[in-house]
């Protein structure tokens, strides 16, 4: 039997407001703040979040927003006030594994969409299953697709990060993760270039799925 496979790891130092928002208003655990660091980590087997969890609750102060377990793989959220007490239990979790932030899967996006003028139609549709805020007509929108899933959540944070954009929804968990921003063409292509630089600066390993 093969040891477990870190396909995320991914590192945010400072959480924007609508991103912490969005996963407090979406997580079963601790809610997260504005201005928190956090640290997702996304293994396979599913149930390896289990022992990272543990791993990184007993090393240092931080505090879980999510722990998932998916048909595939598992799912876990920590953060706190401290960006060296996130860092120090993510160190633990890679040492206990034996392995280092290099064995994560490199990020891959997908697909994206740029939409200018998003019809009033389109608009309601969307609005049905957000979890987020609301796309208004007129307003421009920008799709992302990216495996592994979880490292949509900082492609989003950087977003929110360089423009005044609208979260709209965030998806982090599954085989691709997505994100939905909306706002001004101007400002979300600001964020779109951001996200799309965020994620291509992250190192790791190719996925040979």
């Amino acid at each position: 039997m093969s040891g477990p496979t870190l396909r995320t790891y991914a590192f945010v130092d400072r959480m924007q407001p609508q991103c912490a928002a969005h996963i407090a208003a979406t997580s079963p655990g601790d809610v997260p703040l504005a201005g928190m660091a956090e640290l997702y980590l996304e293994m396979a087997p599913g149930n390896e979040v289990f022992r990272a969890a543990d791993i990184a609750l007993k090393a240092a102060g931080v505090r879980p927003a999510l722990q998932i377990i998916e048909r595939e793989f598992g799912l876990l959220e920590i953060h706190s006030e401290q960006q060296a007490e996130v860092l120090a239990s993510g160190q633990a979790i890679l040492d206990e594994l034996g392995m280092t932030e290099s064995d994560r899967i490199k990020p891959t996006i997908a697909s994206t969409q740029f939409i200018t003028n998003v019809h009033p139609y389109q608009a309601q549709l969307l609005n049905k299953w957000r979890k987020g805020s609301m796309l208004l007509p007129g307003q421009s929108l920008f799709v992302m697709e990216v495996a592994p899933a979880a490292y949509i959540s900082i492609a989003a944070n950087e977003a929110e990060k360089a423009a005044t954009i609208t979260v709209i929804e965030l998806r982090a968990v599954g085989r691709f993760g997505r994100m939905f921003l909306a706002g001004t063409e101007s400002e979300v292509q600001t964020a779109r270039d951001a996200a799309v630089a965020a994620l291509a600066g992250m190192h790791g390993r190719e996925d040979k799925r």
